[in-house]
């Protein structure tokens, strides 16, 4: 199982239903941690449209899907891209 940042955690320690306003009122100079950077919580909420979350899940979900680029590790990297001609590129493996 995978732990949660404290970012995630303190989403259980409030109280819903939340709206947008609120969260970012109570939470949103919380620092994430993302692989080529930070940014605030509020940065990555202000980047949805405002709502009233019923549950933390809900608004652990929309703070993940606000979150710039900085969260992307490589960008445009995918490992099933073809092999480029004249390259060797890694044995097939069957699942």
């Amino acid at each position: 199982m995978r732990m949660m940042t404290p970012a995630e955690e303190a989403f259980d320690e409030l109280e819903y239903p939340l709206t947008t306003e609120e969260l970012i009122d109570a939470e949103g100079d919380r620092t994430l941690e993302l692989p080529n950077g930070t940014e605030t919580l509020a940065d990555a909420l202000s980047r949805s449209a405002p709502e009233t979350f019923e549950t933390a899940e809900d608004a652990r979900l929309t703070a993940y899907a606000g979150v710039s680029g900085k969260a992307i590790g490589r960008k445009g990297y995918s490992d099933r891209d073809p092999v480029c001609m004249g390259e060797d590129g890694p044995e097939e493996v069957s699942f």
